[in-house]
């Protein structure tokens, strides 16, 4: 029934029973899941669980909080885990100027490379954008990429709008459900259903009513109920339509 587009099954917070809940998640409705890598240890996993797990499929980068670290073998690493059958994205890569953890001029350095890596392997793009909207947008707007998805989307309508013209998906996620999201409801208002991929960054960003849990696919149908109440269509569409949109987006087949 549902696509999960962005979640983080390597993470620490799942050590304790991982492989017990990814079993779980497919008996409980979840069709799909795309593992985000972040680092190179992290996207390493992220192949693995796309190895052991039919439904499971991995994404591979670096993302911003890690570019300092970066070496040009790290590089060569992800282009060889872009070769695996059921690797389908470069990310998540972008910019992160809320935290800074590492200098702004490595994110961008980092983030151009990577972006070059996606073009050669012609997979699509899973962006992370966090204060940072203006300049990630107009670094991918120079790039010859196409077409990817912005991960748990923070910018305008007109910004949506233009990141769609480009190609683009939108990836809406539990901050769709907070009381402070009009921003972001404004978004889902504007934007045709065909543009939205559907996530939960689990373990982060759980939706109501569960906020301030520990976050997994299952409140996806969260998310899919806050859109079809937005949308005012039944969220067996939502679920029907963002699903169809992950599936080509990530030419799984």
């Amino acid at each position: 029934m549902y696509f999960e587009s962005h979640a983080h099954y390597d993470s620490e917070q799942f050590d304790g029973d991982r492989y017990e809940l990814i079993e779980q998640l497919k008996k409980s409705g979840i069709d799909y899941i795309i593992n985000i890598g972040s680092d190179i240890k992290s996207s390493e996993v992220s192949v693995e669980l796309s190895k052991k797990y039919d439904f499971v499929y991995a994404a591979v980068g670096i993302h911003p909080h890690e570019a300092q670290n970066v070496s040009d073998e790290d590089y060569d690493k992800l282009i060889n885990f872009l070769k695996e059958d059921k690797t389908v994205a470069v990310g998540e890569i972008g910019l992160d100027y809320h935290y800074d953890f590492s200098p702004r001029d490595i994110q961008r350095q980092v983030f151009k490379k990577q972006l070059k890596i996606c073009e050669n392997v012609t997979k699509p793009v899973i962006i992370h954008s966090r204060e940072a909207s203006q300049e990630c947008f107009d670094i991918i707007k120079d790039s010859g990429i196409r077409k990817g998805v912005i991960h748990a989307f923070s910018g305008s309508v007109e910004m949506a709008e233009e990141y769609i013209k480009m190609g683009f998906f939108i990836g809406v996620g539990g901050i769709v459900t907070f009381k402070n999201a009009r921003k972001l409801i404004e978004v889902v208002e504007n934007i045709p259903l065909e543009r939205i991929l559907i996530e939960t960054d689990s373990p982060y960003l759980s939706p109501v009513p569960v906020r301030g849990t520990r976050n997994n696919s299952q409140n996806l149908k969260y998310i899919v109920e806050k859109i079809a109440q937005i949308k005012q269509i039944l969220p067996e569409k939502v679920a029907e339509i963002t699903r169809k949109n992950s599936i080509s987006l990530f030419d799984i087949k």
